[in-house]
């Protein structure tokens, strides 16, 4: 196993709270996330990737809560005749 080091570094106490809560959400620690960039940066050799989590538009949020609700959901048919009938009009 590698040797180990302390790595220090200075960031808004604002920013290190958001940033936790976002790798915390993602299951990681803050020490397994920065080693996951360093590791990623160097074989990338630059800023390598995009690690996000997908915070849906406000379409696809209206979307999800009709759904939820049960609202604006397309017909309902007895039959696959029925539906080919309807889908052929």
């Amino acid at each position: 196993m590698a040797s180990t080091t302390n790595l220090n570094i200075r960031v808004d106490e604002e920013l290190k709270r958001k940033a936790e809560a976002l790798f915390a959400e993602l299951g990681l620690n803050m020490s397994t996330a920065m080693n996951i960039f360093l590791r990623h940066a160097v074989r990338y050799g630059g800023i390598p990737f995009d690690l996000r989590i997908e915070r849906p538009n406000a379409e696809t949020l209206a979307a999800i809560d009709d759904v939820n609700h049960n609202r604006n959901m397309s017909k309902t048919f007895d039959s696959v005749s029925a539906l080919m009938e309807d889908l052929n009009a």
